[in-house]
């Protein structure tokens, strides 16, 4: 009889990768991805914890699988990440939802074989000699991660883009973000590894490599033999082959000339750079403890497109900080206008437990919703002017998937990180055309393929 997994997973592209090495611990047991119609024998939710969005719907879809556990009491249902490495969480998980098997943290995955090894043969012993039920929760964070971590198998689902972590944990303490407390502090891979995955990718017929990272760009501070991002990005961009790298997601006041300068020289580093700013305002980005004002950030982005003119900025903005005035949502509004995003992630401030804004005094979520919605109408109009600026030209695009709405139409993105549709088929998927835009629609251009 054959066995299945299910993944559900929440959040970032970090978690996105940790669900492909979840996946291939599963595999390794025997286990198959579920087909559509199927009940799976493990239902893992891999969580994040960012924002209250993200949690609240992470455990809703728990609370659903309590039918399954009924329907079926052999099925072992994990909760792992970010979510139950909160102060309390895990515990407070085993309490509420009684039906979970196993509670792991962010750097505990690969003990979920294991663990699940361990629940499946208690519930054999139970019926056999009767007993308490075994329940497994490790939220320690082990000092031999990176080793562990190296070992793990991984089933890569994003192709033909291959996710490589190069740093994990974080070390900045922004004073509303929850992750240097459930992922740990900075832990920098060496080079030498990075290089060999990298190289395994290239290898596999992967067309694309993102580099990860809570900060990417902060990789090689925590080793001693002078390895830093800009060396790493020098060393990929030796590697053969016709192949891209971007990377996610870089914290302004670590962007080093040294990183602009490999980026414009490089034939692999793509001319795209996603560099959250969250504010406008030098007050707000005080009390965020960012490191940075608008002038350094301003001063980033000129010293970028002096470098790279046609580089594609994307960035992450926040609204509805704790001590954001009206003023300081002004403040926003004009470093939007003078940047001119090629996109902009925007997303209302949520207090998350155990982070310093969180004591604050909240702003009425009547405020920050109006906030929002004015600068996203900005942004969106930003995005559109930019879009028609593409009309007409010829630009490389990596096909990377079926367009969903389109018949007989796939889509993928150009250098820049501006996101394409042509005309094609499944078979295109993987490979680089030339494709002259003729249309866009706020920020998704629409072309044909062009002879080479």
């Amino acid at each position: 009889m054959r066995l299945y997994y299910k993944i559900n997973t929440y959040g970032c592209q970090m978690n996105v990768h940790e669900s492909e090495k979840i996946a291939g611990l599963l595999e390794g047991m025997g286990y198959s991805p579920c087909p559509e119609g199927e009940h799976a024998d493990v239902i893992v939710f891999n969580t994040c914890c960012i924002r209250d969005t993200a949690e609240r719907r992470a455990l809703g879809n728990i609370g659903v699988t309590k039918a399954e556990k009924k329907r079926n009491p052999n099925v072992v249902i994990a909760v792992v990440g970010c979510m139950p490495q909160q102060d309390g969480a895990g515990e407070a998980i085993r309490q509420k939802y009684p039906y979970v098997d196993i509670v792991l943290g962010t750097r505990n995955i690969s003990r979920l074989p294991d663990e699940i090894r361990r629940v499946l043969s208690s519930a054999q012993r139970r019926k056999s000699e009767g007993g308490k039920r075994y329940r497994g929760i490790d939220l320690q964070l082990p000092p031999d991660y990176l080793s562990t971590d190296e070992s793990t198998p991984t089933v890569r689902t994003s192709y033909p883009n291959a996710w490589v972590n190069i740093i994990y944990g974080c070390n900045n303490f922004c004073t509303y973000c929850v992750v240097p407390y459930v992922r740990g502090r900075e832990l920098s891979r060496s080079m030498t590894n990075v290089l060999d995955e990298v190289k395994r990718c290239v290898d596999d017929g992967y067309k694309e490599v993102t580099l990860l990272g809570q900060n990417v760009n902060s990789y090689g501070n925590d080793l001693s033999d002078g390895t830093n991002f800009a060396k790493l990005l020098h060393e990929i961009d030796k590697l053969d082959g016709k192949f891209r790298v971007r990377f996610m997601t870089s914290h302004p006041k670590d962007l080093t000339e040294a990183v602009m300068d490999e980026m414009a020289s490089s034939s692999k580093i793509c001319s795209n750079l996603h560099l959250p700013i969250q504010s406008g305002s030098d007050k707000v980005l005080k009390d965020m403890n960012r490191r940075y004002d608008r002038d350094r950030y301003l001063c980033l982005i000129e010293a970028l497109r002096s470098r790279m003119p046609d580089i594609g900025i994307t960035t992450d903005i926040m609204v509805g900080f704790p001590t954001e005035t009206e003023e300081d949502f002004l403040d926003t509004m004009d470093i939007v206008r003078r940047v001119r995003f090629s996109n902009a992630f925007t997303f209302i401030y949520s207090p998350r437990k155990g982070t310093p804004a969180a004591k604050m005094e909240q702003i009425p979520y009547a405020i920050k919703q109006e906030r929002i919605s004015r600068l996203i109408k900005q942004q969106n109009a930003i995005t559109k002017q930019l879009s028609d600026l593409y009309t007409g030209g010829v630009f490389e695009v990596l096909c990377e998937d079926v367009a969903p709405k389109f018949d007989n139409m796939v889509c993928g993105r150009t250098d820049s990180g501006r996101l394409v549709t042509f005309e094609g088929e499944p078979s295109d998927i993987g490979k680089f055309f030339n494709v002259r835009i003729t249309a866009s629609k706020s920020a998704s251009l629409f072309g044909h393929k062009e002879e080479k």
